[in-house]
């Protein structure tokens, strides 16, 4: 019996990106933390403005991806939550379709924090645009493993395993998607996981 492609009727469209938001803590010199432990006690003046990381991320939201850019850049250079702000300027990079900049970015931030859930999710995403569903299907579930209750990622996860033809286990993740999400969300996936319950039954 020929193969069904459960995907070409329906064409969902998966989630997008996900910024990383100040997972790894700089060291208390450049937060302006007290050491409570040290021999002396310091009065230390508590930091007016916000970090650089702060800043890019404030311009990011903001709509303004050239400033944001600089400003992850200097982020990484000042050692203030590198593996973040490299997984940002991934998405920044993605964005203005520098894939291989993209891709070396996220890997830049994983060998900073190899469980930076955000880069896991992202790279898959990238691997995902590529075609290249088996890498994505890594990175999905290693964010899984991560993060069990983050329905997009489900939603992601399902769309890889059934172009990779793995149709049973994405009927599994395409229903933990919708168990998580609001009930809003998971109705959008009813039509494709009757496709994919069907294509399972026809195989």
């Amino acid at each position: 019996m020929a193969k069904i492609l459960p995907l070409k009727s329906v064409q969902p469209r998966k989630f997008g990106y996900k910024k990383a938001r100040r997972h790894a803590r700089p060291d208390s010199e450049h937060t302006g933390q007290i050491d409570m432990f040290a021999p002396t006690a310091r009065i230390i003046a508590m930091p007016s403005r916000p970090g650089v990381f702060e800043e890019a991320l404030l311009y990011d939201e903001r709509g303004n991806a050239e400033k944001a850019y600089e400003s992850y850049k200097r982020a990484i250079l000042a050692d203030e939550y590198v593996a973040d702000a490299y997984c940002n300027l991934g998405i920044l990079e993605s964005e203005a379709g520098r894939i291989g900049e993209a891709i070396d970015c996220f890997k830049n931030s994983l060998t900073k924090d190899p469980v930076l859930f955000e880069s896991h999710f992202n790279l898959a995403n990238v691997y995902f645009d590529l075609g290249d569903y088996r890498p994505a299907q890594v990175h999905y579930e290693i964010g899984a493993s991560l993060e069990p209750e983050y329905a997009n990622l489900y939603f992601n996860l399902a769309l890889a395993l059934a172009m990779l033809e793995d149709l049973d286990h994405a009927v599994e993740a395409l229903e933990t998607y919708r168990r998580l999400a609001d009930p809003a969300e998971a109705e959008k996936a009813t039509m494709l996981l009757a496709t994919l319950k069907h294509s399972v039954e026809q195989s």
